[in-house]
């Protein structure tokens, strides 16, 4: 390990070396919050994505205004507050904004941290469990509620486990393909795209099982919607 590190350190001293010498200088500083040093740079020049690795998360930055547009190894919300009669938000019992999911995206895995980095762990309920049974049969009223509108053949039985259950810990970034299937023809319909472009995204977005054996194939969320954005921008 520690040759490498002296590798990488020197590669990178090279690196500012050569920089100096061609007259290359910064041109724009963007902050990345998170802990840790970075350990290595991807750049989608074509999506204009910076990829960002360090400590146990991946961001993602969009290089033409610095902004952090969420973390590839991090689940994260898609949503947005519950608009009253009145035209302002509604409030729950805590005085907190009440939040529904944007139909113009994909939605991740349901989160007991409300997908906190720090704070990642999975619900502490049993298959026996009353309040476990209540929590996921309100999910299936809330899944089927966003989706079958867009999907009329859809049914409780034909939900996908990860639709309504949480992950080990909580912040899981990827989706089921069935998942990502479903959701395809709400994206379709508020997008106005047609079902087979959708599909033909969520392909390109699927990662495959670990070692080419191990575990399902996922989709991840927040790169799926990032190249939804890119083909279909929201006026």
């Amino acid at each position: 390990m520690i040759g490498i590190k002296s590798l990488l350190i020197g590669l990178f001293v090279t690196t500012l070396l050569w920089q100096g010498s061609t007259g290359y200088k910064v041109q724009t500083r963007y902050p990345v919050p998170g802990n840790g040093g970075f350990d290595y740079l991807t750049l989608d020049d074509t999506a204009h994505r910076l990829y960002i690795s360090h400590a146990t998360q991946v961001d993602v930055v969009d290089v033409d205004n610095g902004k952090v547009v969420g973390s590839k190894l991090i689940g994260q919300s898609f949503s947005h507050p519950l608009i009253g009669k009145n035209g302002k938000p509604v409030l729950d019992e805590e005085g907190e904004e009440v939040l529904v999911p944007d139909k113009r995206y994909f939605q991740p895995r349901p989160s007991a941290t409300e997908y906190s980095g720090d704070a990642t762990f999975f619900a502490n309920v049993g298959p026996n469990s009353v309040e476990g049974r209540e929590e996921v049969r309100e999910r299936i009223a809330a899944y089927l509620k966003l989706e079958k509108p867009f999907d009329q053949g859809l049914t409780k039985e034909g939900i996908p486990v990860d639709a309504v259950t949480n992950s080990a810990s909580g912040v899981d970034p990827e989706i089921s393909e069935a998942n990502a299937r479903i959701q395809a023809h709400r994206i379709a319909a508020v997008r106005g795209l047609p079902l087979a472009e959708v599909e033909s995204l969520i392909a390109a977005h699927t990662s495959g099982r670990g070692l080419g054996v191990f575990g399902e194939p996922g989709v991840n969320v927040l790169e799926l919607n990032i190249a939804l954005e890119e083909k279909a921008p929201l006026k």
